[in-house]
């Protein structure tokens, strides 16, 4: 008798187990929903240049601390209303108590602001040249600060984007250098077992036993003063990978262990492949959804980590501008009290890690294969 149509083998449908994976993550909602939020920063990071309004390092010292004059969109006068993207100026008062000059929004005051604006030539990631800004006003003349000025009237939306991109290309730069690690130690050490993996475990056992930030702190003091931005940058990226690879190596050793008696692997060696082939092709593609799920929530502790090391000034230094590097002009509680806008770098923190974490989570739900 012949199947039913809908049990016939032409209409069953197979998925890879990436596809059974995609197909489990979309259900959860709030992973879904945090990687929109960690995509749109990571644009933000690519597109910095065009995005940021004006050079990250021009100052003005005449708008220092300068409030936020936010984006505004509709004007209203004697004809009704139009649509007219523009940000309010500024008028200087003097604080009778402080005796101090501050700024306030003249809301008579009205600034254009012109999108797809025409700027100063520049290369977008390095090597695009470009000569057009997201937003600009038309007077370069005139004060343009969204977010606000920082103490040397610094535009801090321009900062923030920038910054976005240093922090987050070194956790992701830093996790993919603990995933190399990670796999190619914790891998041989879980296989050919011995001697070899005893004196990684001590090691892994040693790094980890060691409190985390005085041994952030030592390592990134021991780094030159006088070494460029950009050795920097490379030098505080491969620390944080050399302290996050003992987690992974620890797991991806015990799955070599329980792994290197199956038959497939056996068989392998009897057919004449080479341990790197057995290791690379047969072990590892069986628990990649767990290294892509580990890796995912690695991240967020590489963020935090050069942000924790630039805010105490022992990791990135200016003219480098990351989250670390802007959060320490919010170290003074009296700079707080007349800036609080400053503390922005903090909520994109705060954003971004929260946002990675709820991805990693349901990614690595989606890839346990025990889970409903």
């Amino acid at each position: 008798m012949a199947p039913p149509a809908e049990l016939s083998p032409a209409k069953v449908r197979r998925e890879s187990q990436l596809g059974l994976m995609w197909r489990r993550f979309r259900q959860h909602q709030l992973a879904v929903v945090s990687l929109w939020i960690v995509v749109a920063f990571y644009l933000v990071a690519a597109l910095a240049e065009f995005l940021a309004p004006t050079d990250p390092s021009a100052y003005s010292a005449r708008y220092t601390y300068a409030p936020p004059q936010g984006l505004n969109f509709i004007i209203a006068d004697e004809d009704g209303w139009r649509f007219q993207p523009h940000v309010n100026g500024y008028r200087s008062e003097v604080d009778p108590a402080a005796m101090r000059r501050t700024f306030v929004i003249d809301p008579e005051e009205i600034i254009p602001v012109r999108f797809f604006a025409p700027s100063e030539p520049y290369q977008l990631a390095g090597f695009i040249p470009m000569s057009v800004k997201l937003m600009g006003v038309e007077n370069p003349r005139d004060p343009f600060y969204i977010l606000g000025a920082d103490r040397l009237g610094r535009d801090l939306l321009s900062r923030l984007i920038h910054g976005t991109r240093i922090s987050l290309s070194i956790g992701l730069a830093g996790v993919t250098l603990s995933l190399f690690f990670g796999i190619v130690i914790g891998g041989f050490a879980g296989y050919y077992g011995g001697v070899f993996d005893s004196a990684v475990m001590r090691v892994i056992e040693f790094i980890r036993s060691m409190p985390t930030i005085p041994l952030w702190l030592g390592l990134a003091a021991a780094l030159p003063r006088d070494w460029s931005a950009l050795q920097t940058y490379f030098a505080i990226t491969i620390i944080l990978s050399l302290i996050g690879w003992t987690e992974l190596a620890r797991v991806v050793r015990g799955r070599f262990l329980s792994l290197r008696t199956e038959d497939f692997v056996t068989a392998a060696q009897l057919d004449g492949a080479s341990d790197w082939r057995i290791i690379t092709r047969h072990m590892v593609p069986i628990f990649t959804s767990h290294i892509i799920a580990a890796a995912t929530l690695a991240i967020p502790g590489m963020i935090l980590a050069e942000t924790a090391l630039s805010f105490l000034g022992l990791g990135l230094q200016p003219p480098i501008v990351s989250w670390g590097t802007l959060l320490q002009e919010a170290q003074n509680i009296r700079t707080l009290a007349t800036a609080p806008w400053l503390l922005t770098p903090g909520i994109c923190v705060v954003v971004v890690i929260l946002a990675l974490n709820f991805f990693g989570d349901g990614l690595r739900d989606a890839a346990d294969p025990h889970g409903r």
